[in-house]
């Protein structure tokens, strides 16, 4: 009889342990998303796109659900990556990457939604600060509702490229009008 609840009370310990090092680490975002991978962010290149160390390998990731001004189109371009590397310094340059149906994109970049060890989603924050738009391609839709939301919030509060000198002409278009 002892040993059986020694055993049990063995197994609660050593998932206690597990649980409380998951809070203590501040990684609690991968302990709920069980796809999601924990990676320090090396590099910002703009607003939506950003360079993680995996292992050895350094990989550009591609935000998921949003679009964020381009460089040339001054001074959006610019605020926008700023905000995301404020964004990322908030969580030490630590994030979980989250996947959705598809994981790359058709230059070879991770396509992924960034969690912050505070537990908000970065992408999200971009929208909701008023630094991007939504911008969607199925099948990759997880967090298409929340993005919307935050994106209708920003437009109402007239935050960032909503606000007075607002941006002027949507990412897309600007692409369009400007291929690489």
């Amino acid at each position: 009889m002892t040993r059986k609840y020694t055993r049990i009370l063995s197994s609660i310990g050593f998932f206690t342990l597990v649980a409380v090092y998951c809070l203590w680490d501040g990684q609690t975002f991968a302990a709920l998303k069980p796809d999601a991978l924990s990676v320090r962010v090396v590099r910002v290149h703009d607003g939506d796109t950003v360079s993680v160390v995996i292992g050895q390998k350094t990989e550009k990731v591609r935000l998921l659900g949003i679009d964020a001004p381009e460089m040339g189109q001054r001074p959006w371009g610019g605020k926008a990556k700023r905000h995301l590397e404020e964004l990322l310094s908030r969580n030490g340059w630590i994030v979980s990457l989250e996947f959705d149906v598809r994981k790359r994109d058709k230059y070879g970049r991770l396509l992924a939604y960034l969690w912050g060890k505070d537990d908000r989603l970065i992408n999200l924050g971009m929208v909701e600060d008023g630094y991007a738009v939504l911008f969607t391609l199925p099948p990759n839709v997880k967090y298409a509702d929340e993005l919307r939301n935050g994106q209708r919030l920003a437009r109402e509060k007239g935050l960032g490229i909503w606000g007075k000198d607002g941006l002027k002409e949507m990412p897309l278009d600007y692409k369009k009008a400007h291929p690489h």
